[in-house]
């Protein structure tokens, strides 16, 4: 399972690591080979990664150009995600088998996303790679590597949370242009999303539970210590309670908001 999940997050071609994504089997978990230190995991050399504020802003979507690069900037979200639950798989050893379950089907979720937009970038005259993207999301992932209980709290509840806040407002926006295709996209994105952080939420609660940590008073102290980026804009309330925030937990991130 460990080996099948760094041959899948390692695969440079994005239909090759959906494929190997396929093979893994959680049934034969195995103990495999030492974790590695993984700086950079398997990507096609398109996109080329600058950093965020390099990217241009493109506010008329009714320009196909304009909405496919908004497109394209999910589905490198999502490509970034399909790595980030593998490496959750890979990295993490001697968690319960449930961990691992909700992580595989993480990946497949996200895979599935990858592929939806691309196949409707594909319908406007773009693939994924024709414009620049930033990486952000695996930064973070490097950070928490040596410790699931800060890879569950900073990734899937801060940076993979966002897309709750932020897909309602874009999807507005591809409504407003009449792109019917984009926004059943973002609806399946954003059913899913909620599960997903979910997830992350249900691993880092019960890794505090383990260590007979606070979850909040440790969360703060997380973001902290690795430098996590700041809460910004408006939250969705009930997507994110949804995804399993408490009302405490809503209530610390609003007042956290810069």
């Amino acid at each position: 399972m460990f080996a099948a999940a760094f041959a899948a997050l390692m695969a440079h071609d994005p239909d090759e690591k959906i494929r190997l994504l396929g093979l893994i089997d959680l049934s034969r978990r195995g103990s495999g080979d030492p974790v590695v230190k993984v700086d950079a995991p398997g990507r096609p050399e398109r996109p080329a990664l600058v950093p965020p504020t390099a990217l241009p802003r493109r506010r008329n979507l009714a320009l196909a150009e304009n909405r496919a690069a908004l497109l394209h900037a999910f589905a490198h979200i999502e490509f970034n995600a399909i790595n980030l639950a593998l490496d959750a798989i890979y990295r993490f050893r001697a968690m319960p088998a449930d961990y691992y379950a909700d992580w595989l089907r993480v990946a497949q979720e996200e895979a599935y996303h990858f592929s939806l937009l691309r196949e409707h970038l594909r319908s406007l005259g773009f693939d994924y790679g024709d414009f620049d993207a930033h990486n952000s999301l695996w930064e973070m992932a490097v950070r928490t590597d040596a410790d699931v209980m800060a890879r569950m709290a900073l990734v899937p509840r801060i940076l993979e949370a966002r897309g709750l806040d932020a897909v309602p407002p874009i999807r507005e926006k591809l409504a407003a242009v009449h792109d019917e295709r984009a926004c059943e996209i973002l609806d399946i994105i954003l059913r899913d999303e909620i599960g997903h952080v979910r997830i992350g939420n249900r691993w880092y609660h019960w890794c505090c539970e383990q260590r007979d940590l606070a979850p909040i008073a440790t969360f703060v102290a997380l973001l902290r210590d690795y430098d996590a980026p700041k809460f910004r804009g408006a939250l969705n309330h009930l997507a994110r309670i949804e995804a399993g925030f408490s009302a405490e937990e809503m209530a610390l991130i609003e007042s956290l908001k810069t």
